[in-house]
């Protein structure tokens, strides 16, 4: 199990790490990488690969938006079958089941503000399970899933030492 905490724990930083680059950091022969990779895919732990992309440097008007969503949960269901309609949105890149004064956290993307609130407006607080909605734009994206954004920022606070 040690092999495939760290390999999963690598590709999550980097997924377009060599296979061989891999074999080498986990000291185990490419074979066994690619088979635990396929294991992984297979056994739904790996579900994708995905690029992150800093939207803002490449001038493309990108409007994101956290939603915190209160339902209603289903008899039998609880707030699985809310929680698949809202992520069957194309609209919609992730949905989370949370702790708190609401119950989902949605996050979404459109071109403009407006789009955005037509799509909280009309589409998610519309559905018959949705009690309230509160919408937070996001400004600016410092770190996303551990990478920083913008390298350009740098710490001029003091160091201080215990």
């Amino acid at each position: 199990m040690a092999l495939r905490e760290e390999l999963l724990t690598t590709i999550e930083k980097n997924s377009r790490i060599d296979v061989k680059e891999l074999a080498i950091r986990l000291g185990v022969e490419e074979v066994d990488i690619v088979a635990e990779l396929q294991k992984c895919e297979e056994e739904g732990i790996i579900c994708g690969y995905h690029t992150m992309i800093n939207w803002d440097k490449v001038g493309i008007e990108k409007v994101s938006a956290l939603i915190e969503v209160t339902v209603t949960p289903q008899r039998g269901e609880g707030f699985d079958k809310i929680a698949e309609r809202i992520y069957k949105y194309p609209e919609v890149n992730s949905v989370y089941l949370i702790s708190g004064g609401f119950d989902l956290l949605v996050s979404l993307e459109g071109k403009t503000l407006k789009e955005v609130s037509y799509f909280v407006s009309d589409k998610l607080s519309t559905l018959e399970t949705v009690i309230s909605t509160s919408t937070h734009f996001i400004l600016k994206k410092y770190k996303d899933h551990g990478t920083i954004l913008d390298k350009g920022y740098e710490d001029t606070r003091e160091k201080v030492s215990p």
